[in-house]
């Protein structure tokens, strides 16, 4: 380390002063498994007799369509009769935050016991109305790998780089050790429909069967670590009654207000809810294993890959015969990456892949980080493709776009799904990302899924809809090129779709910054 990097790291430390987190003196908890006498269970219990399915077998519902997704988590609240894990990275204060966060009150107002794990990324400003709610006898909230209060956030993933920028970015829904949901879904209106100005493309799956309690394994593991913290430890504002009879009150009149809503009324026109009521949702059946990371990855050294799930599902990969198709919104390959890529294709393994666009990426850099390596994809024989950011806006919206588009980041598509299919027989569902982030920095879950029906169907649902929502990315004569049919017609662009000189500009630019690590 030069002089002057080790006199700005000294400056820095003394800037940070002597402020520190508070002891985590948490009382730990674990899933119930006395749940087999419950509503859900015995719902669980019917289907799979119903269905002839083995012991050992997962059951698998897809939820593609953001207002599904949403409604099988809120309907599961309601459901719940003894126990709800929720653990996220992202929790949103909007519609789709305050009306899930309703369900959880009644939950607790029933008896529910609800634990709520969240990472400290997104909380900031509020600790006050997550010690109300933790204050509620049957929530308790915690937040993992907290930033110190009353010092600045930024200044702290300045003088703290290297641990408080490590994150949690695991997902599960987990209802009476019975049922979860994991995949690429935070809580928040981009995810469920909800919001105006983007539409993300995601995936989620539900589950039963032995994998919940892996998953209800993996939520304990994170929940009992040493960094995860009580909300009421971070803060020394006391609660009141009357906090509590406020929050309740709160709470429901967000929900009254939004009763008659456009998004209410999507809600209760969900397909899922008319598969509910005839009994027509699509199960799938197979074995199930949850991969996730332990979260001393956060605080060990990175060369300590025990603690990480990706060496593990590496392994599954490599196991690829015919075909690899990947959809990953943050994908930075790396030197590994192409080289990992290009043994598959020398052996034959066709390998098919799914990003975000410059113009549907909402993280620039990480499209920076991506863009390096392009080209070599390419080269290697990836058959690539890359999201259109218009794919799932309206007809009108669209062509309002079109009409006035000025490079702006107004209403747009954005891919924010994290799954792979191997050989039309397996897939992985979760939360992680194709980047250093993912691999090394964060923690994540997934489920590897061995049920061929699914895999078939995913793979085939890619097959019919890559070419709507997607460019064709292709090399000629050594220049980049995208395809896209439009209306019919096939264009061709000779720069990235849908963007500007200025956006195009910006990444160029960010392309010659070094930490490719953090992207």
């Amino acid at each position: 380390m030069s002089p002057h990097v080790s006199a700005l790291f000294f400056i820095m430390a003394l800037l940070s002063g002597c402020s520190s987190l508070p002891n985590n003196t948490q009382t730990p908890s674990y899933f119930k498994t006395n749940t087999s006498d419950t509503l859900l269970a015995q719902s669980v219990k019917s289907q799979r007799a119903k269905e002839g399915v083995r012991a050992d077998q997962s059951g698998m519902v897809l939820l593609g369509n953001g207002v599904d997704a949403f409604v099988a988590r809120a309907a599961l609240a309601q459901l719940a009769e003894k126990t709800l894990d929720v653990q996220y990275y992202l929790y949103h204060s909007d519609l789709s935050g305050g009306v899930l966060l309703n369900q959880l009150w009644l939950a607790a107002e029933r008896g529910v016991r609800v634990r709520v794990l969240l990472d400290d990324m997104d909380m900031s400003g509020r600790d006050r109305n997550l010690a109300i709610l933790n204050a509620h006898p049957n929530i308790e909230i915690r937040l993992f790998n907290p930033f110190i209060r009353g010092k600045n956030r930024t200044h702290q993933l300045l003088t703290r780089f290297g641990s408080v920028t490590r994150r949690m970015h695991n997902k599960s829904f987990t209802v009476d050790n019975q049922i979860t949901i994991i995949g690429g879904r935070n809580i928040g209106d981009e995810y469920f429909g909800a919001a105006e100005d983007v539409a993300f493309s995601d995936l989620d799956v539900a589950l039963n069967g032995p994998v919940v309690q892996q998953v209800s394994t993996s939520f304990d593991l994170y929940w009992n670590t040493e960094l995860s913290y009580p909300v009421d430890a971070l803060t020394s504002k006391a609660i009141s009654q009357d906090d509590l009879l406020k929050a309740s009150k709160d709470i429901t009149a967000f929900v009254e207000k939004h009763k008659t809503s456009a998004y209410a009324e999507r809600l209760r026109n969900s397909s899922l809810v008319e598969q509910a009521k005839t009994g027509s949702i699509q199960w799938y059946w197979g074995s199930a294993e949850a991969l996730y990371d332990d979260p001393m990855k956060i605080s060990a050294s990175r060369e300590k890959t025990k603690y990480h799930l990706a060496p593990r599902l590496g392994r599954i990969i490599d196991g690829v015969e015919n075909e690899l198709i990947i959809i990953s919104p943050y994908f930075v390959p790396g030197k590994e990456g192409i080289d990992f890529f290009k043994d598959l294709i020398n052996r034959g393994v066709k390998v098919r892949i799914l990003t975000n666009s410059l113009a549907s990426n909402d993280v620039s850099i990480v499209h920076a980080g991506y863009s390096r390596y392009r080209k070599r994809l390419l080269e290697a024989g990836v058959e690539l493709y890359e999201m259109d950011d218009m794919s799932e806006l309206t007809k009108k919206q669209k062509k309002a776009i079109r009409e006035a588009r000025s490079g702006s980041d107004g209403s747009k598509s954005s891919l924010h799904a994290k799954y792979f299919i191997l050989d039309r027989k397996q897939a992985f569902i979760g939360s992680l990302n194709l980047d250093p982030r993912s691999f090394i920095e964060n923690t994540e879950i997934g489920a590897i899924i061995n049920a061929e029906v699914l895999a078939k169907y995913l793979a085939k649902h890619f097959d019919q809809t890559i070419h709507d929502i997607a460019f064709s990315v292709t090399l000629h004569d050594g220049d980049i090129q995208w395809d896209k049919f439009v209306d019919g017609k096939n264009i061709t662009w000779d720069t990235e779709p849908n963007t500007t000189w200025w956006m195009r500009f910006k990444v160029g630019f960010m392309r010659i910054l070094p930490g490719e690590s953090q992207l």
